[in-house]
């Protein structure tokens, strides 16, 4: 209802998933979602597994929560 549309619900699911799957890898959402978005374009597609929070490694020392 809210997202407008059930492809619209589909990528908010996804959205949300990544952001809570972050949390819970102490990772902060915004610094993970930026470092996805700036390693995306060159990353291969078949390697899209590397990307998720608990597979990235951080270039920027703020990614995690638990420096903080």
């Amino acid at each position: 209802m809210f997202a407008g549309s059930d492809t619209g619900g589909e990528r908010a699911a996804a959205i949300y998933s990544l952001i809570g799957s972050a949390k819970l890898n102490g990772i902060d959402p915004e610094a993970y979602l930026r470092e996805v978005l700036m390693r995306i374009a060159d990353h291969p597609v078949n390697r899209i597994a590397d990307l998720l929070p608990w597979n990235i490694a951080p270039a920027d020392p703020t990614y995690s929560t638990a420096a903080a």
